[in-house]
């Protein structure tokens, strides 16, 4: 209790707090607790197995935390580990326990290493992303979309001058890039001339 001289060493007895707090130490008694019958060794679950059938892995082997003896029975398989990021979440699982900061933050760089990836497959598709449409600005429209962004006591005023970087910033990198790269080619091409 803070703020008061009692200190941690003096527990009040168990028939004082009961008198005291109604229903304290309800669950003291095994014949109190609702889940109790479920606790006792040998009783029917109407399960048919100790353990449940694993599932078949497809495509090799699936991530597993280390804390883990196996992996669980049952496990999702519509995003399977692909590329750097892949490699980057399988050494996450591999080398550090859940309960390690490492091991998530790694996870958190292996999905920004997918996304990276996946907005620079955009870029050479046939149908890149458009950052216009997509930022929901037109959405907006008739709602004043440019100045409602900009009215104070916004939460994501913080961090909206770093959005259109975000968004606009690989579209300018790719142009410059395509950019330096047509003038190192036109540029010798002339010069041969």
């Amino acid at each position: 209790m803070p703020y008061t001289s009692w200190k941690p060493g003096n527990q009040p007895d168990p028939e004082e707090l009961r008198a005291r707090i109604p229903g304290w130490g309800a669950d003291l008694d095994p014949a109190d607790r609702p889940a109790f019958p479920r606790e006792q060794p040998g009783i029917a679950t109407g399960a048919h197995w100790e353990i449940p059938e694993q599932q078949p892995t497809r495509g090799g082997e699936r991530e597993r935390s280390i804390e883990h003896e196996r992996l669980t029975p049952v496990f999702g398989t519509a995003q399977p580990l692909h590329g750097l990021s892949g490699r980057i979440r399988k050494y996450a699982y591999d080398r550090y326990s859940e309960g390690q900061a490492a091991h998530w933050l790694l996870l958190v760089v292996g999905d920004r290493v997918d996304s990276a990836g996946a907005h620079v497959k955009s870029l050479f598709s046939k149908r890149p992303d458009d950052p216009i449409t997509q930022s929901g600005v037109l959405g907006e429209r008739g709602r004043r979309p440019i100045s409602s962004r900009l009215q104070p006591g916004r939460i994501d005023m913080k961090h909206a001058w770093l959005d259109p970087i975000l968004v606009v910033g690989p579209w300018v990198l790719a142009g410059v890039l395509l950019f330096r790269l047509g003038r190192a080619i036109v540029l010798p091409a002339r010069k041969r001339r």
